[in-house]
């Protein structure tokens, strides 16, 4: 994935899911972008990770994810920051914090199982 892409997960949120992620970057100890919907607390939390060493959680209080229910996502990595557009057409922007060019590591962790994706 490089800057002016836009990766679109189609998937279904589980019934009993606590919460699931989304993390992108150059691989599981520097991660551009943790995208984290939290069930347990009704946020989004967004992060990203340097050396293994979590950095400064951004929270968003719009919170429109329900169990049991089937949502599309869509990520555009751009050059300074990443916008994820949410079910309900909300955007959540989070700063491109290493200043990646591009990501080959992708992994979605939780309550969330991907039944397509797509990157254009």
């Amino acid at each position: 994935m490089k800057t002016g892409d836009t990766l679109k997960v189609k998937g279904k949120i589980s019934g009993d899911a606590e919460g699931f992620s989304i993390n992108l970057g150059s691989s599981s100890s520097d991660l551009a972008l943790h995208f984290n919907p939290r069930f347990t607390e009704s946020v989004i939390v967004c992060n990203s990770k340097c050396c293994k060493a979590w950095q400064a959680e951004h929270r968003d209080h719009h919170f429109c994810f329900s169990r049991d229910s089937s949502v599309k996502l869509i990520i555009e990595f751009l050059e300074d920051k990443f916008k994820v557009k949410l079910p309900d057409d909300h955007h959540v922007e989070f700063p491109n914090r290493h200043g990646f060019d591009k990501l080959k590591y992708m992994s979605i962790k939780g309550g969330f199982r991907v039944t397509s994706f797509k990157l254009d």
